[in-house]
């Protein structure tokens, strides 16, 4: 079988993280030309030979085992997000490869619309790869740039890489922007057939050196709780907490929400955020009156 470059970066970049130490080997005063754990050492944690693991990190996983795989994952430490990424591509090596393909956009169904809308906190159902499809009035107030005027919402991640105004409202852009990449990596391990990703990769490859940089990390990390923290254009800093929760109604949709611990300058600037939101849409209301 043809070797698989995915595969062959991505065990690569794992044991160069592991050292001998770490792993509880023994090691000699020999030079070490390579960090971290040689191909080897791999081969001994995980009880197989190491021309069979060689083969592995060459790319060829067809036919190996599950019991293999897993002995893969406690030699290499991996994590949840990593290991599930492995026994994709492994998938991937073994079955038959299905021909790329446009996934259909998500629709939000009118309950779920009802559902964000009542909401008092930001809120969005935005796809995996950053499409927004429905938010609420505090979501918009908070993502101004995401929602121009009379144009449909900007996607994202695209947003994200390719528009100098994320680095100004995510001051800490680079954790951020890591995130993204880990997240779409673990994506194109789990779906290598989805024409839309395969695009967006491509062309944040193309256009954005960092991206491209950190796409060849092959680092993966699921992101579905945390806290960022965003300069706001009207309100100033603030440091949210934010959920991620999958919508098994409508795959490939998630909702983010966003919210500040109580009694805390971030509450309060969202408070003001709350307001100005409030007084905004007044304002259209009687506008709209008016003519």
């Amino acid at each position: 079988m043809a070797s698989n470059p995915d595969v062959q970066q991505f065990l690569t970049a794992l044991r160069g993280r592991i050292t001998p130490e770490q792993a509880g080997l023994t090691t000699f005063g020999s030079e070490r030309r390579v960090p971290g754990l040689r191909r080897e050492e791999v081969a001994q944690l995980a009880g197989v030979s190491t021309a069979y693991y060689t083969r592995m990190e060459r790319g060829d996983l067809g036919g190996v085992s599950e019991s293999v795989l897993y002995a893969l994952v406690r030699a290499l430490e991996l994590n949840e997000a990593e290991s599930a990424h492995l026994f994709d591509l492994a998938r991937a090596a073994t079955g038959l490869r299905r021909a790329p393909r446009v996934k259909p956009t998500p629709r939000v169904s009118p309950r779920l619309a009802l559902l964000i809308d009542a909401l008092d906190v930001p809120a969005l159902a935005m796809t995996q790869l950053g499409d927004c499809v429905a938010s609420n009035p505090m979501g918009r107030a908070l993502f101004p740039d995401l929602f121009p005027p009379d144009r449909p919402p900007l996607n994202g991640t695209r947003y994200l890489f390719l528009d100098d105004r994320a680095r100004v409202f995510y001051p800490d852009w680079e954790k951020t922007a890591r995130e993204a990449v880990s997240g779409l990596r673990l994506m194109a391990g789990h779906d290598p057939s989805d024409r839309a990703l395969m695009a967006l990769v491509g062309e944040l490859a193309t256009r954005s050196a960092d991206f491209r940089t950190w796409w060849g990390g092959h680092t993966v990390r699921t992101h579905f709780a945390g806290t960022k923290t965003i300069h706001h254009p009207v309100v100033g800093d603030m440091t949210l907490g934010f959920e991620v929760m999958a919508l098994p109604s409508t795959p490939g949709l998630n909702l983010l929400t966003y919210i500040a611990e109580p009694s805390t300058p971030s509450a309060d600037a969202l408070n003001l955020l709350r307001s100005w939101t409030a007084d905004s849409a007044a304002t259209e209301i009687d506008t709209a009156r008016q003519h």
